[in-house]
Order: structure tokens, then sequence, then C-alpha cells
């Protein structure tokens, strides 16, 4: 999975540019132009009576239309533009300066750099197929099809287009999936029970974390592979695994990136 780092402020803009022209200036513009419409083929109605209207005069009439419209509008507008202004820019740059200033790293996207090259980002998964690399949980995101952009084909963890299965536990193609991969693994180490999430998807197709024992039971393929100690790769899955946020919010997890990155940085001593 390629990853392209993108500024705060970068994505700001963009944001500014679709939602400010977009949500906006163009719905003013099309408004305007359905007035000049209704206008020019007489289909609005009369405002005054007509008896009224030839008692005042045509000049007198016009007058007090435009007048009463602008009342109405005018507070409206104020309200539409001082809202904007505060919701649309002022407190997204504020929120963006805070966190920037408080949080660096998170607001930049968590992202995680090797030899000054990002590699990836702390919050989205990465899928690894090399049996000397932790393997995180299935994914079930695609992306079209190249030979028909009306079909799609897997795109495991792919973050432009985040979503589950949608298969319910009587699907038959769900079974047979789970059942296949719960054999492969199980192939791979049958001295222990396969853990659920590394044949569950998650609801996102993206979660970067598989559970401890998700790691630990993974640790004999990862060790033949590098021809490592069993007992150091388990260290490292030790190292890597962290716990419950303020001791009671989640669950023990361990970031399948970090730890094939901690994986590597070992090998190389």
């Amino acid at each position: 999975m390629a990853y392209r780092a993108v500024g705060a402020g970068a994505l700001l803009r963009r944001n500014l540019m679709i939602y400010g022209v977009g949500g906006i200036i163009i719905p003013f513009i099309g408004i305007k132009a359905i007035d000049l419409v209704v206008a020019a083929l007489h289909l609005a109605q009369r405002m005054i009576p007509k008896s009224r209207s030839e008692f005042f005069g045509k000049d007198h009439t016009q007058r007090l239309r435009r007048s009463v419209m602008l009342k109405e509008i005018r507070p409206a507008i104020v309200v539409l533009v001082v809202l904007t202004l505060i919701t649309g820019l002022a407190y997204p740059l504020a929120m963006i300066g805070i966190a920037g200033v408080l949080f660096p790293k998170q607001a930049q996207g968590s992202l995680i750099e090797k030899d000054g090259k990002v590699i990836g980002s702390v919050l989205i998964g990465q899928e690894f197929k090399d049996d000397k690399y932790f393997h995180g949980r299935p994914s079930a995101t695609t992306a079209p099809d190249p030979a028909d952009s009306t079909k799609t084909v897997p795109a495991p963890y792919n973050a432009a287009n985040s979503s589950g299965s949608n298969l319910g536990p009587t699907s038959k193609a769900l079974n047979d999936r789970v059942k296949e991969d719960a054999d492969k693994l199980k192939a791979e180490n049958s001295s222990e029970p396969v853990p659920i999430d590394l044949v569950t998807t998650s609801g996102s197709g993206l979660d970067p974390d598989i559970s401890p024992e998700g790691a630990l039971f993974q640790v004999s393929r990862v060790a033949t592979a590098r021809n490592m100690p069993e007992g150091r790769v388990r260290q490292l899955v030790a190292e890597n695994t962290k716990g419950r946020l303020a001791g009671f919010f989640g669950e023990p997890r361990v970031n399948v990136l970090e730890l094939n990155l901690a994986l590597d940085v070992a090998a190389s001593k």
C-alpha cells in the first residue's frame, strides 16, 4: 500500500475549496439564476394587491417590495456569513493550530518514517505476506477492477475505500473463507488454538493492530523464517504490546507495522 503524506494545511485548503466554492458560492449563483428566470417569465406572485398597487403607484410598490425583501433576507445573509467564517474558517484553523502545537505527530497522521521516507501510519494497517513478518487481520476492502470499472477486486487495507465485508454469520462465502484461513493457520501452528482476530476482518478493513495472542501465535513461523531464537521474537512481541488505555479502556494490542520494523532492526544487529 503506497502512502502519500499530506499536511494539515494542504488538506484544509483543499477542503475550503471544495466546500467553500461548492457549498456556498455555487449555490448562490444558482439561486440568482433561478431568480432571474422567474422574473423574466413573470412567474412570481404579486406581493401587494392590485388595488393597493394602483393606489400607491408602481414605483412605490416596487420600493416597498424591495424594502420588505431586504428586511427579511439581510439578517439571514449576515448570520450565514458570520457562521461560515466562524465554523468554516476560524474554528478549523484554530483546531489545526492547537493540534499542531500540542500533538504535532498525531496532527500529521501519525506517520512512520524509515530512512527519511514515509512507509506507513500507526493508524492504518498494511498487508504482509512474507513468512518473516507478522501478519495482520484479514481485510475486506476492495478497489475498482482495472479491466472493468463496474466491478471490484480485493485490495486489502485500501485506505481509499474503508469498509467491511457486509457478510453475516449465515453467509456461506464468509464461513468458507474463515474455515480456509483457519486451516492454513492450523497447518502453521497446530499446538495452539487459532486467535479469532486472525480470521475475522475489522469493520473498517484497516485495523493496524492484532491481539497479543495473535502475535504470539505467529512467533514460531517468524522465528523459523528469520533463523532467530523464539525467545527473542517473543521478547519483541512483549516489548511492542500496548496495554489498555488508562488501565481499563480497550484491550491489549500489538501494532503490526511497528513490530515488523522492530524485527528488522533486531535482525540487523
